[in-house]
């Protein structure tokens, strides 16, 4: 059975609004405070060091590294949009140290609003030659075609949100 190019769009476009619904509603009403929170002694963080900030990047995915706080995980989402973004539609030079985390949860979520403004204006511009093509498929896949890269940014938002939601629990429920 051969399935439409429509059909792909529609089931993917659904599970990303499906994913950024998830994400929204884990945004709504956060704040510096609980962005910061730390859910662990160890763990990913991003924090003011030397008047600047500073992005935890782990040495491996060991559960021994700890959790990450929300900052980490919203600074995430702009890390791996940031790099789709250059990498399928710019000049492939960003790098991870490139992208900063902006300071303040009300600047990170407009820039994380404006990213899926963005994509949906990609994904729609597409035509179905290039959704199919490999072309635009360089980070962090290689030589598959972009509706893979689509569907891996919807499970990478889909994740993030839950992380993010996780957290919230646990923040709200500290001692």
């Amino acid at each position: 059975m051969q399935i439409s190019m429509d059909s792909m769009r529609s089931t993917i476009k659904s599970q990303f609004e499906l994913s950024w619904s998830l994400l929204e509603y884990h945004l709504d009403a956060l704040d510096d405070d609980e962005c910061f929170w730390k859910p662990s002694p160890k763990g990913l963080y991003v924090e003011m060091k030397h008047g600047a900030w500073s992005v935890d990047w782990p040495e491996s995915e060991g559960y021994e590294i700890g959790p990450p706080n929300i900052a980490w995980l919203t600074w995430h989402i702009m890390f791996w949009w940031s790099m789709v973004f250059d990498h399928s539609f710019g000049n492939g030079t960003l790098k991870r140290e490139d992208v900063l985390w902006l300071g303040t949860i009300n600047d990170v979520r407009e820039a994380i609003y404006q990213f899926h403004r963005d994509w949906l204006d990609k994904l729609g511009s597409l035509s179905d030659e290039e959704f199919a093509s490999t072309e635009r498929t360089k980070w962090p896949l290689e030589q598959k075609p972009f509706y893979e890269l689509a569907a891996w940014l919807n499970v990478e938002l889909m994740k993030n949100a839950a992380e993010i939601g996780y957290c919230r629990f646990l923040y709200a429920n500290r001692t």
